[in-house]
């Protein structure tokens, strides 16, 4: 029996479908990239760069997009194919990302890692190596990680509170230029308007979210749901009384957490014991 032939005569290949998909939408629609860039408050490059195959973006993007083309979730879709992970996209995390795209702030708590939102490419890259993932797979999933950055991002940015466990702050990276750039950035982070970032000490000694990685998103319809997350598998939560459960011990950790300002005087600490390169 003779090869299938595609009916659409589009490519079959997730990621040039990808770029086919975006150059047609955005001609049907009319919109130079500059055009595009405003109505959806990116940088209109960064639509150049996706047409042209250099880029996937990060799927808040493609869904992004979806919305602005009435694609409902084909972009999306596309997006997740090029990207070669359908593990890490399964219902569940998709349903979570759909969600905090629209969330009007978000609460989280890190137990041992950095949360994605405000990670530097070199500490994505180790964290996913470390997971096992390498090659051209490891450098599509840290393009996607860096491209959830623009979330938070932009006047309308949703408010972003990130608690991390001080065993966060002393589990470094191997190379220390890229420990440095990650604390630097934690630092910088600290002085946007829309960012909280605060630091739970050793010394508050045990709390009910000791092995619990959380994200609580506040969604315009007046919800919170909550996304715990561990190396292994991630549980998306939406039924009143667990979240609430949860929010009661994230506020007993928030209450034993430093202040802002001496959270920040606590990560430029930990910045000065980082090892400078040594002078040649």
């Amino acid at each position: 029996m003779p090869p299938r032939r595609a009916v659409t005569g589009r490519s079959q290949e997730p990621r040039q479908r990808f770029v086919e998909e975006l150059r047609l939408l955005r001609a049907q629609k009319g919109d130079s990239l500059r055009q595009l860039g405003e109505a959806l408050g990116w940088d209109w490059s960064l639509f150049g760069k996706m047409e042209s195959g250099q880029t996937l973006g990060g799927p808040e993007v493609a869904q992004a997009l979806d919305q602005y083309y009435g694609t409902k979730d084909l972009l999306l879709t596309l997006w997740e194919l090029a990207a070669g992970d359908p593990k890490q996209f399964k219902e569940r995390y998709r349903r979570y990302m759909t969600l905090e795209a629209e969330a009007l702030s978000l609460w989280h708590y890190g137990v041992s890692t950095v949360h994605g939102l405000l990670q530097t490419p070199g500490y994505a890259r180790d964290l996913l190596t470390a997971g096992d993932i390498s090659g051209d797979e490891l450098a599509r999933q840290v393009e996607a990680r860096i491209g959830r950055r623009q979330l938070l991002e932009g006047d309308d940015a949703p408010r972003f509170r990130s608690i991390l466990s001080e065993a966060v702050l002393r589990t470094p990276l191997e190379d220390a230029a890229e420990w440095r750039k990650q604390l630097k950035h934690l630092i910088e982070a600290t002085e946007r308007p829309n960012i909280t970032l605060q630091v739970l000490p050793f010394l508050s000694g045990l709390y009910g979210l000791d092995s619990t990685a959380v994200m609580f998103l506040r969604l315009p319809d007046g919800r919170t749901v909550a996304y715990t997350e561990n190396a292994h598998r991630g549980e998306l939560i939406e039924e009143t009384s667990s979240v609430e459960r949860l929010q009661r011990a994230y506020d007993a950790v928030r209450d034993l957490a430093l202040s802002p300002a001496e959270s920040r005087k606590f990560i430029m600490r930990m910045l000065e014991e980082v090892p400078c390169e040594p002078s040649t």
